[in-house]
């Protein structure tokens, strides 16, 4: 038997958006909104580790009330419990604060063998979140996992994939992972999980159910970084394609860089 959390985040659906000019956070206010497309393996390794050797496996996520969407996903494919941190004072976390407010929300429930996370989320993109949570739990932090090579009684065997090699590690339990997206495919929810994740319970995690409820330890006030200055991308017009010679096309961008200058 093995218990398992895994951290999964709501993200919005498209990358059109607005910015609050003020604080830099992403105004979330009527956009459509997905599971973090990261975070399905990691769903489905927990769910295939599970099925091999046994336990349980609950999901946290961090966000409004509308997040408990994603854990009715993640209820759909087959995890035993939700748990939505949810707190007028989280909002506007940053990694450190994000990570700190998970930490606060996993060991509030359960003492866990071992935690999983996608590679990133498709809206903060910063891919640190994982290892900062693993250094709040001070337990062992392997991410860029591509394989589950053995599943033992106090340890895991994996498969790390390094900028020019694969490195294979046996770490003990607890520990952290973050899985690659090609470390499995995530199934297809059946009708009668779908049917059964609308009426199942979600356990709402406010600052209150934390054990530090410092409120500057969490939210925009726990947040060691500060967005400066925020502006839309420029956008650009769709152009022809012109075709030219080497020559000619070296003396037109030559041309170009003199008018830039």
């Amino acid at each position: 038997m093995i218990k398992i959390a895994v951290c999964i985040k709501q993200v919005p659906a498209y990358s059109e958006g607005e910015m609050d000019p003020k604080t830099g956070v992403l105004l979330r206010g009527g956009l459509t909104s997905v599971l973090n497309i990261y975070d399905l393996p990691a769903i489905e390794t927990a769910l295939r580790i599970k099925e091999e050797k046994g336990g349980e496996v609950d999901v946290f996520t961090m966000g409004p009330p509308k997040a408990s969407d994603v854990i009715r996903e993640a209820y759909a494919m087959g995890v035993d419990r939700g748990y939505l941190l949810s707190d007028r004072h989280f909002s506007g976390a940053d990694v450190l604060a994000t990570s700190y407010t998970l930490m606060q929300g996993i060991t509030s429930v359960s003492h866990y063998d071992l935690i999983l996370c996608g590679k990133q989320t498709t809206d903060g993109d910063t891919g640190q979140v994982s290892g900062a949570l693993a250094k709040w739990l001070n337990i062992p932090y392997i991410n860029w996992v591509t394989k589950i090579v053995k599943l033992e009684k106090d340890s895991i065997i994996i498969e790390q994939m390094m900028e020019n090699e694969e490195v294979t590690i046996k770490t003990k339990y607890p520990c952290l992972v973050s899985v690659e997206q090609s470390i499995f495919i995530p199934r297809i929810p059946s009708l009668k999980l779908k049917i059964a994740a609308k009426k199942k319970e979600i356990k709402v995690l406010s600052l209150s159910e934390m054990q530090d409820q410092n409120k500057n330890h969490y939210g925009l006030r726990g947040s060691a970084t500060k967005v400066e200055k925020i502006f839309p991308p420029t956008k650009v017009k769709k152009r022809p394609i012109v075709h030219k010679t080497g020559i000619e096309a070296a003396s037109d961008i030559f041309k170009i860089i003199q008018q830039i200058k």
